[in-house]
């Protein structure tokens, strides 16, 4: 399905027909492709949507990539499709536009999923990439250089707002293969103020190594 936002043309995935609604937002290079495993499972429980988030699968190439950018076209999209509260689950980068959107607008969330999302103190630096990709991809590009940019040097608030996020919260982190300092997602479970940390051992991409185990514990956790 399609939406126009104020960025441009947004792609999502639309499935499920249920009182509740989940938004599910991908990592960088991803799309909303990447969640069908977890879909599939949770699509006969929730309404569950999953956007392709600007730069990303069939949505609008607009240039501009900050997080920023993104946690407003969250905002944008929930607005078009009327979602007043809704639960939002996010893997890495998407798990960090999940974070700004629960700071900025924490009333509008019900409960959070960060699956291996990387911490934003700006403590774990990612390397800058090339200016050109070094084999074809199917996302834009400069989506990565904006991004690690301000992983790399984030705004302060984004750490110290943490205590602002209302919703319950649960870290699902990817443990010892994982690219993510899985220390530092403990901390940052301490930080949010109804927070709990798992750990599942499938390295960064849990959703789609172990989609069963995680959409277990994600559904055991929506239901409170």
């Amino acid at each position: 399905m399609r939406i126009k936002l104020p960025a441009g043309p947004f792609a999502y995935v639309d499935s499920g027909r249920a009182d509740e609604t989940i938004v599910l937002l991908h990592a960088l290079g991803r799309s909303a492709a990447d969640w069908q495993p977890i879909v599939e499972r949770l699509g006969g429980l929730y309404r569950v949507l999953a956007l392709d988030m600007r730069g990303h699968g069939e949505s609008c190439r607009p240039g501009e990539y900050t997080f920023e950018s993104m946690r407003d076209d969250l905002l944008h999209f929930a607005d078009a499709l009327e979602l007043e509260r809704f639960h939002l689950i996010g893997h890495s980068m998407g798990g960090t536009t999940s974070i700004l959107f629960a700071e900025r607008w924490p009333l509008r969330v019900a409960r959070l999923v960060l699956e291996d999302t990387p911490p934003p103190s700006g403590r774990q630096q990612a390397p800058f990439p090339p200016e050109e990709p070094p084999e074809p991809v199917d996302f834009d590009w400069p989506v990565i250089a904006g991004l690690v940019g301000q992983l790399n040097d984030p705004d302060p608030r984004w750490w110290t707002d943490l205590d602002k996020i209302m919703a319950p919260t649960l870290i699902v982190a990817g443990g010892s293969t994982s690219i993510i300092d899985q220390t530092e997602l403990a901390e940052v479970s301490r930080r949010i103020p109804d927070a709990r940390l798992i750990t599942i051992e499938a390295g960064h991409h849990i959703h789609r190594t172990r989609p069963d185990e995680f959409a277990s514990v994600v559904i055991g956790f929506l239901a409170g």
